[in-house]
């Protein structure tokens, strides 16, 4: 995939922060740009980045880590008088450095997927709900590598806004092409703390099979990203809100 300019926002502190928007959808339209950005963490954001992100829309946060990681490395947003601040932590089986102390062997990340859409279904109604409903602006959803939990979020909106699969896949895999850095970091780290090499890079790999079987589970098991949706107790009035905010008609 050639990645549009104003995909990647190019940051000193952050390598992951990726726009959602410019994605064809099934009616004609596509995804609106600086409506949603998908992110890696931001605690070593620089101040001109900060400005950066607030000047190109930002309004609200929502920071996917658990407590844990937060205390590790606080948000800068927290707090912020101008950001709608939220913490929803959303499965800490997906963090990568204490998901791979310690441990063995490889990871599954297809079966942890599976897990967080089976298992983490009312976190996950709250970060869509929060993102429908956000003010006006830019809205960034985040974790720590910008690869797994915000993987999640992000294949939801995009299914949800009609997106096809190959290209939800296609977003996924992004990150082992613009996150180099990020991933060496995370890796040094991980492995620092007791976890195997092998697991450590079987953790941080985007194989595009991982998020495919996402999408196929969602649909084989759930019916559907629409469907699962309203299953975990999100009504028509917030997805239609949520899918007026992601799209719009093409230029």
């Amino acid at each position: 995939m050639t990645i549009p300019h104003d995909r990647l926002l190019r940051l000193q502190g952050a390598h992951n922060i990726r726009d959602l928007g410019g994605y064809a959808v099934a009616d004609g339209n596509e995804t609106k740009w600086r409506a949603a950005l998908r992110g890696d963490g931001l605690a070593r954001l620089s101040a001109g980045d900060r400005a950066m992100l607030l000047g190109e829309g930002l309004r609200t946060v929502i920071d996917l880590r658990s407590r844990h990681e937060r205390q590790a490395e606080p948000n800068p947003f927290e707090g912020h008088p101008n950001v709608w601040f939220h913490n929803i932590p959303l499965f800490g089986a997906l963090a990568p450095i204490e998901a791979a102390k310690g441990a063995v062997g490889r990871f599954d990340m297809a079966a942890r997927y599976r897990e967080a859409i089976d298992h983490c279904q009312d976190q996950i109604a709250q970060v869509i709900s929060t993102i429908a409903s956000a003010d006006d602006g830019v809205v960034l959803f985040h974790c720590s590598a910008g690869k797994d939990r915000t993987g999640i979020i992000a294949a939801l909106l995009l299914s949800l806004a009609g997106v096809d699969d190959d290209t939800i896949v296609e977003d996924y895999v992004l990150t082992a092409a613009v996150a180099a850095p990020l991933l060496e970091r995370l890796r040094a780290e991980a492995i620092g703390r007791g976890g195997s090499a092998e697991l450590v890079d079987s953790f941080l790999t985007s194989e595009p099979e991982t998020m495919r079987g996402l999408l196929t589970h969602i649909a084989q098991a759930h019916g559907g990203t629409a469907a699962y949706l309203s299953a975990i107790g999100l009504d028509p009035s917030i997805l239609a809100t949520l899918k007026r905010r992601l799209t719009s008609p093409v230029a």
